[in-house]
């Protein structure tokens, strides 16, 4: 289904590799889980020739002719970049208001919404079908490959053989090599036309191969789902792909608020009347939805911007399970259909942690038990509810933003 990974170099493309993978790869963890694991060591490139030795008895069971095999993999290496990619993933390193800045900013708004002018039609097709606003799949759009004008390169079938001969995420990219040959077996797609991120992700909105065999739609008719070259079937896919996975029609996928002077920081996930109760407004001032219940999120700590989330923006974290890249999605779909910006002050003088302070942070609430993640130095969800339970415990603010003041209480305690 994530994952953005930036494809390349990092934040100036904003095309998230990963867009589908680490929202799939996950079971009933995907919402809790931390950002992708380290890659393992590189094999040997000597050994890709028994590593094909070792897939063809798979390929064989899946239906896989020995000519398609053969046909897929003729002449093939690693491709030797694609290691070091498996290690930029800006959503979960870069600050979060540098992130949106780039995500948001320069030209993905004005060609959002030529975008959605261009495909107005199309778009209320897509929404009054599967029920997800037409925003959130503008969002998901721009956010992959900035409205199709960028949809990736590479070879996906070396792209996920290279990931699969590297064991990067266990026997995920392997299946997804797997389903990607079943896909050129059964006529679905030419080997040639196999092209995308440096993932494996396809398409418009990057599809794995996984998600199109489950999710992609033929929304023009002509018998074929064709996410690489058909904007209608690329977004109804992406339609489905959010529906699929629990999408609820007529509520937001978050809204920013303030809160009162005074505010109990325990109430965290409630209904928006409880919410509205306890004086919680609004950014532009307006009354909380009637119904409906959220959660607080403080993307950088109570300093900074207050959300209030619903389970859609928990569908678009199947896409990419970096709580960035699902606000980037929300705000730029915003964006797009006229709405403010995020207006609360970032906190951007405030002092942060290093990568190697929240590896320590991460061991130490480990210690007492609040954490059962990897200590990988990111912050993800694990993180920020690990550190938001410690914070309960000390009666302070529960933001669940890990501060170097917050480590260093950490490094006294008994």
């Amino acid at each position: 289904m994530r994952l953005s990974v930036i494809a390349a170099a990092a934040l100036i493309s904003l095309a998230p590799a990963f867009a589908q993978t680490t929202g799939s790869i996950g079971t009933s963890s995907a919402r809790t889980r931390e950002a992708p694991p380290t890659p393992a060591a590189r094999p040997a490139e000597g050994d890709f020739g028994a590593f094909l030795q070792r897939l063809w008895p798979l390929a064989q069971a899946r239906g896989i002719s020995r000519a398609t095999f053969d046909l897929a993999f003729q002449g093939m290496t690693p491709d030797p970049a694609i290691a070091a990619l498996t290690r930029k993933q800006s959503e979960f390193t870069a600050p979060i208001w540098g992130y949106l800045n780039s995500a948001v900013g320069g030209t993905r708004i004005p060609r959002g919404r030529d975008a959605a002018a261009g495909n107005a039609g199309l778009l209320a097709q897509v929404e009054a079908r599967y029920g997800v606003p037409r925003e959130i799949v503008l969002g998901v759009w721009g956010m992959e490959t900035n409205y199709g004008s960028f949809k990736g390169d590479k070879d996906t079938i070396r792209s996920l053989a290279t990931l699969a001969h590297l064991r990067y995420r266990g026997d995920f990219f392997r299946d997804e090599l797997l389903t990607a040959l079943e896909l050129i077996e059964e006529g679905h797609v030419e080997r040639r036309e196999l092209r995308g991120s440096w993932a494996g992700a396809m398409g418009h909105t990057q599809f794995m191969p996984s998600s199109y065999r489950k999710y992609a739609v033929d929304h023009t008719g002509d018998g074929h789902a064709d996410i690489w070259t058909s904007t209608a079937d690329a977004l109804a896919s992406t339609a489905n792909y959010l529906k699929g996975h629990g999408w609820v029609p007529g509520l937001p996928w978050g809204l920013e608020v303030t809160l009162p002077e005074g505010f109990d920081h325990r109430l965290n996930r409630a209904s928006f009347l409880q919410f509205a109760t306890a004086g919680v407004r609004k950014a532009d001032g307006g009354r909380l939805p009637s119904s409906g219940e959220g959660r607080l999120f403080y993307p950088a700590g109570h300093r900074g911007p207050v959300m209030l989330l619903t389970e859609n923006f928990d569908v678009i974290k199947k896409y990419n399970s970096s709580d960035a890249y699902a606000l980037a999605v929300g705000h730029l779909g915003d964006r797009i259909m006229g709405r403010p910006a995020i207006q609360a002050d970032w906190p951007v003088q405030a002092p942060r942690l290093d990568k190697s302070a929240i590896q320590d942070l991460q061991r130490r609430l480990k210690t007492l038990g609040l954490y059962n993640h990897d200590a990988d130095g990111r912050i993800g969800t694990g993180t920020r509810e690990a550190v938001r339970q410690y914070q309960l415990r000390q009666g302070e603010i529960a933001d669940g933003w890990p501060t170097p003041a917050l480590l260093a209480r950490l490094r006294t305690a008994r």
